[in-house]
């Protein structure tokens, strides 16, 4: 059986012949040859001299007094060749013909160097005083090129060109130092030819239905313009992608490269922003070249914020001319005096507030996408993809999964997915079990567990009650969310833990602020009861408590004193400013109702402790014997707790840091 050739060649034509394999010496030979020539050149124009350097003594006394001098030759002034009457020295100048370079030249037998010309030659005639005149001998002077000497500053300078010429030659091929130097202000963007198969596509993003289909929008309009077309609708310019890290902006971009099925150049805001002045802008104007030459096409620049800072922000201080010349070229491309037609640039930050306001305007980028933490339902499809590729028990619940990780972004469910899958084979299991999950959460969380962490039995009576108080205060207090287990268990920096299973809210109330903060001083208040005097453990607890009750007084208005003024500043151009925008007196009453709110949720607080101190002290010892309580424990101690039923959307921390109440030490 045949094997047919993959090959396209039109009928007519030879197929082109394959080009010869690289490698070899090139043109290095030349060089090589070249050096060879040089170096025997030098040898043999000037042969290695066997002289003997000999003394004026010797010359006067055992070669002129004994008349074995033939010849004195003087060379360049600095030192005279002696040739005895025993060497058969051939003078060119008797027979008339020129020296040759290659001619056998017998070197002279001694060596003397001469301070100057005229004292040698007083010497020698004082010497030679009683000599006949045919018997004196007579001086020649020589002026000799030496090669030597030459190629000693030549060589090292034909040796560094040649250096630079093989490193030019390596950088331009791309070799392991990158491109070309000639090529520095080229774009670097990596590019995705049409017709190329993407492993990620739209099916891959789950969640996120509203950017999704502002996106597809885009690529069906490069798929099929003329429906938008004949009723005179352009194409957006450009898109912004906006939201936290985790949320999918990148992942977005990499499905628009896959669907799209058009050139697709990607890059990062970083690779604009050289050392060297001009090459930003430069990079960016080979970019819209090369897009250009390949429309329709698709840009897309990840973390723009590198490149598209607001000018002027942060005074002199953070000026950076070569960032602000990039950023000028590239609002010039976007929307400047050239058509720009058939490219749509994509966008991805984390940082809106940083960016400048003439890259966000319409024409520029004319949608804005915001990519917020995903929903219950969201969280359940992105479980979905996650969970494709692993081999689950079948006590895995996708719903239960999704309830137990809010404030969760796509990245973090998909760090949880894969960390239960590393748990599930250390333990040597055939399937991801439900439980495997819980612990990845808890590890991620919270950190590795520490058991080998070795505390005084002091410290870890501290820590229970500790824990302990802040268990006791949510459940009694009804606007806390609900409370999941207690742990003195030392998990990454933290020697115990509350956890609790935060409601999905949007807006919180003033009563809300409070019992959270009651809830964080649980712990203080719990150790001043029992002992009778307070530990560094709370460290966490009061930042958290005191950071709370300055938005309340400052930001959110809800202090009766200050009234309904708001100092926070979302277009963050307070940054510039030394002082608070704020006068002193204004700055003394926000520190004194932050600090009366406070010292009002503390005494709530211990008056609750107080109230249910028989319920503290079961908890704590039963969390000094098992070092873990569950729900269903913490309902037996202390009753059924009455769940908030009020479903306020009120905001809690995006982070999933919000599961955990820590005690650091």
């Amino acid at each position: 059986m045949k094997q047919q050739s993959n090959t396209n060649t039109p009928k007519g034509k030879k197929a082109p012949k394959p080009n010869p394999p690289s490698g070899g010496l090139g043109y290095y030979w030349v060089y090589l040859l070249l050096f060879i020539f040089l170096m025997a050149f030098t040898f043999f124009s000037n042969p290695i001299s066997g002289a003997k350097e000999i003394s004026w003594t010797f010359l006067q006394d055992s070669l002129l007094t004994q008349q074995k001098v033939s010849k004195i030759t003087v060379v360049n002034r600095e030192f005279a060749e002696i040739f005895t009457k025993n060497q058969a020295v051939k003078d060119p100048s008797s027979t008339g013909q020129a020296p040759s370079w290659f001619s056998s030249v017998e070197s002279a037998k001694y060596r003397i160097t001469i301070g100057s010309v005229e004292n040698f030659e007083s010497k020698l005639q004082t010497a030679q005083a009683d000599f006949s005149p045919e018997d004196k001998i007579d001086i020649q002077y020589q002026n000799r090129t030496s090669w030597i000497s030459l190629l000693s500053w030549i060589f090292p300078i034909a040796l560094l060109i040649l250096f630079w010429f093989f490193i030019l030659k390596r950088m331009g091929s791309g070799g392991p130092m990158g491109g070309s130097m000639l090529n520095i202000g080229k774009s670097t963007a990596k590019l995705v030819e049409k017709g190329t198969k993407s492993t990620v596509t739209f099916n891959d993003v789950a969640g996120l239905k509203e950017a999704k289909a502002e996106v597809m929008e885009v690529v069906d309009f490069l798929k099929h313009p003329e429906t938008y077309t004949e009723l005179g609708a352009k194409i957006p310019k450009g898109v912004m992608l906006v939201g936290p890290p985790g949320t999918g902006k990148t992942l977005i971009a990499k499905a628009v490269a896959g669907e799209a099925q058009v050139p697709f150049f990607s890059m990062s805001g970083s690779e604009f922003v050289e050392m060297f002045v001009g090459v930003g802008a430069s990079r960016v104007r080979d970019l819209f070249k090369r897009a250009k030459e390949k429309t329709p096409s698709i840009i897309f620049i990840d973390e723009i914020d590198a490149v598209g800072r607001s000018r002027g922000k942060g005074g002199g201080f953070q000026s950076n001319d070569e960032r602000e010349n990039t950023l000028n070229q590239l609002l010039t491309e976007l929307d400047g005096f050239g058509p720009n037609t058939g490219v749509i640039v994509l966008a991805a930050t984390n940082r809106p507030d940083v960016l400048d306001k003439a890259l966000l305007r319409p024409g520029r980028f004319d949608r804005h996408i915001y990519l917020e933490l995903p929903t219950k339902e969201e969280r359940m499809e992105i479980f979905k993809v996650h969970l494709r590729p692993l081999k689950l028990a079948k006590d895995v619940d996708v719903v239960s999964l999704a309830e137990l990780s809010p404030g969760f972004s796509g990245a973090d469910i998909a760090n949880i997915c894969n960390e239960a899958a590393l748990i599930a084979a250390r333990k040597k299991k055939k399937t991801v079990h439900y439980h495997d999950f819980l612990e990845a959460r808890d590890r991620i969380v919270g950190g590795m567990e520490r058991k080998s962490k070795i505390i005084s039995p002091k410290e870890k009576e501290t820590v229970a009650y500790h824990e302990a108080g802040h268990a006791v205060v949510s459940w009694y207090l009804k606007h806390v969310d609900s409370l999941v287990k207690v742990s003195i268990i030392p998990r990454g920096k933290s020697l115990g833990s509350t956890w609790y299973l935060p409601e999905e809210r949007q807006i919180v109330t003033k009563a809300q602020f409070i019992d959270q903060m009651c809830a964080s001083l649980g712990g203080r208040a719990a150790e001043e009861i029992v002992f009778d005097e307070i530990s560094s453990g709370a460290l966490d607890d009061l930042e958290k408590v005191t950071k709370q009750a300055y938005a309340m007084v400052s930001y959110y208005g809800l202090d009766k004193k200050i009234g309904p003024m708001s100092f926070y500043d979302s277009s963050g151009q307070n940054n510039q400013l030394l002082g608070k925008p704020y006068s002193e007196a204004m700055a003394e009453l926000i520190d004194n109702e932050a600090q009366a709110l406070i010292q009002t949720a503390y005494e709530k607080t211990k008056t609750l402790l107080l109230r249910h101190r028989n319920e503290l002290e079961n908890l704590a010892q039963l969390l000094l014997k098992q070092e873990v309580v569950e729900k269903d424990d913490l309902e037996k101690l202390l009753g059924k707790r009455i769940e908030n039923k009020t479903k306020d959307n009120s905001t809690h921390d995006d982070s999933p840091l919000s599961l955990l109440n820590t005690h650091k030490p």
